[in-house]
């Protein structure tokens, strides 16, 4: 037996150091609900895991330019569809000024109107979303992924001339009326193809949102296999190194007080 060097304390000590240690990364996990609390406890993991959640933010932002761009094209069909309605009444207007039993007095009353729902078109082509022109006929390169790829989005353009024809005539004489009946009925035609182009749009912004939001889904699914803790597991390894820390300070309790058997050799 020897006094200088406790062989059965010094391990003791060591085992009650893994434990204790074992311990507090147990509790840091189930504290923060991360299975990885450092680096060393899985450094391939944390690299991956850190470069999805990157990846998810991108997506995120894509889906809300995306999210940006639906609304956007939404305005556009509201404005269609008034722009739809005020071309229907100017060509109602167009044939009743066609009326051989009104004068021309009768056909300005009607020429006033029209003139104003013209005004109202015009207007309406200089309409505009945060800053971006609704209506100036360019094509907008959406964002579709969250490496800044873009597909276009299809302008519309409400200053051509199937419309500017339709809102520069008028319907003072009979064959004004005649005139401006056959450009309000290519504008209608028009219209009816705008809002066809916004459909499409809408429906490829959507789909392209909804593939965006699935992705997103599946890889914070994957972050969460790697990084997440499982709390079941993680509760019974804490109750396991508690009671491994509680034994080892008993046991280091023990082989501490070994050496003094010794003195009683000598005494």
């Amino acid at each position: 037996m020897v006094i200088n060097a406790n062989l059965p304390a010094l391990n003791s000590t060591r085992l009650l150091a893994e434990s204790s240690q074992q311990l507090a990364r147990s509790l840091a996990r189930l504290s923060s609900g991360n299975k990885i609390v450092s680096p060393d406890d899985d450094a391939a993991g944390l690299a991956v895991s850190l470069r999805m959640e990157a990846q998810t933010r991108r997506i995120e932002a894509a889906n809300n330019n995306l999210v940006n761009a639906i609304s956007f094209s939404q305005t556009q069909d509201g404005f269609l569809g008034k722009a739809g309605r005020a071309l229907a009444r100017m060509g109602e207007l167009a044939v009743l000024a066609q009326d051989t039993t009104k004068s021309n007095a009768d056909r300005s009353l009607y020429d006033q109107e029209f003139q104003t729902l013209a005004e109202y078109l015009s207007h309406l082509a200089r309409k505009d979303f945060n800053g971006v022109s609704l209506f100036s006929g360019n094509t907008l390169g959406v964002t579709q992924d969250g490496e800044g790829d873009t597909f276009p989005m299809v302008g519309l353009n409400l200053s051509n001339t199937t419309y500017t024809d339709a809102t520069s005539s008028n319907i003072s004489t009979t064959g004004a009326a005649l005139t401006a009946l056959s450009y309000v009925r290519t504008a209608v035609s028009q219209v009816t193809a705008d809002r066809g182009t916004v459909g499409a749009n809408l429906a490829r912004l959507q789909a392209t949102s909804d593939q965006l939001s699935l992705l997103g889904e599946t890889l914070t699914q994957a972050v969460s296999r790697i990084k997440d803790a499982d709390v079941a597991v993680e509760a019974t390894d804490f109750a396991r190194y508690n009671i491994l820390v509680q034994a080892g300070t008993a046991m280091l309790a023990q082989a501490n007080t070994a050496p003094a058997v010794v003195l009683r050799l000598i005494s």
